[in-house]
């Protein structure tokens, strides 16, 4: 039985692999410790559940401000991965059997927690034919049906290995904004990345527009792991080209020594001049700060995302 809190079965595809020193992080970088009523209160739910999140898998920095809020990021279909990214800290190996009952536990904890907007994700499941599309798909209708007046945000794998009608399936189920990241430029996708393609990622993104234009698309990438500026922008200008919506820009934190090493802390001044690039370059919406993270602060987010579209087919 492997311990998943021991990095070397959390991880080990990477426990060969040489030790990568963690800098100590800067002032605009640290976080309190989490705690609190409201947090204790989402660690409950979650808990009472038996639900995997993100926030504690990935090991989020926010997860102190977000929880003591009621706001968790559902992590679906188990907390094991198929792939090894050399940036991430969900565990790797062979995955669990899919839970049929998850989706109704991700719908009851969505209305206990009285949530606005929910962010739904998973592990990648290349185990599985349909990448698990349609386990996304029930999780959706599911939250859709015992809370109908939450919006649902999903933050999907590539699957790189299904046909098209596993992305057609989860399409289908009508998410009001689908993110999938393209995580860095694709210069560091073989170091970073090695199983997903960077293009391939890309086009899920524009495929999404073209089977359903009403929904808002997402995706963000991780800075700090060896890009350089004109890189960035490259990005930028492939997911305008992909008709993405909102783009999301952080600071890449090293979970362990086995990890992919930080190659700089980017300052809050480059942040905030890649925002206002990416503003430049017709994103509805953008959010770059070294703590912003795929799901931080997604309710009110979204919320300037409808409000940005109605302003921009009001001026047309």
């Amino acid at each position: 039985m492997r311990d998943l809190k021991m990095p070397a079965e959390r991880h080990p595809e990477k426990a060969h692999r040489p030790d990568n020193a963690q800098p100590k992080k800067p002032a605009w970088i640290r976080v309190k410790a989490p705690g609190g009523e409201g947090y204790a209160a989402t660690k409950r739910i979650m808990t009472e559940h038996n639900l995997v999140t993100v926030c504690q898998e990935a090991g989020c920095p926010n997860v102190g401000e977000c929880w003591s809020q009621g706001h968790a990021t559902m992590m679906i279909m188990g907390e094991i991965c198929t792939r090894g990214c050399t940036f991430c800290n969900v565990a790797t190996g062979r995955p669990d059997t899919l839970d049929a009952f998850e989706p109704g536990r991700v719908a009851d904890a969505v209305q206990k927690l009285g949530l606005n907007h929910v962010v739904i994700t998973s592990v990648d499941r290349d185990d599985l034919a349909d990448g698990g599309a349609e386990h996304f798909a029930q999780t959706i209708r599911a939250v859709r049906h015992r809370a109908p007046g939450t919006t649902i945000e999903i933050l999907t794998p590539d699957f790189l290995k299904c046909g098209p009608e596993a992305l057609e399936i989860v399409v289908a189920a009508k998410p009001d904004v689908f993110n999938h990241n393209l995580e860095t430029v694709p210069g560091l996708y073989p170091e970073v990345r090695p199983g997903a393609r960077y293009f391939h990622s890309l086009r899920l993104l524009q495929r999404v527009k073209e089977l359903d234009p009403s929904i808002f698309t997402k995706s963000g990438i991780m800075v700090g792991l060896g890009e350089d500026r004109q890189s960035v922008t490259q990005v930028m200008d492939d997911m305008r080209a992909a008709d993405v919506d909102f783009l999301t820009i952080g600071q890449y934190l090293q979970p362990t020594t086995k990890h992919h090493r930080i190659d700089r802390f980017v300052t809050p001044e480059e942040f905030a001049a890649y925002e206002k690039s990416a503003f430049g370059k017709g994103f509805l919406m953008v959010s770059a700060t070294p703590l912003t993270r795929s799901s931080y602060h997604a309710g009110d987010d979204f919320a300037r995302l409808r409000d940005a579209r109605q302003a921009k087919l009001a001026r047309n």
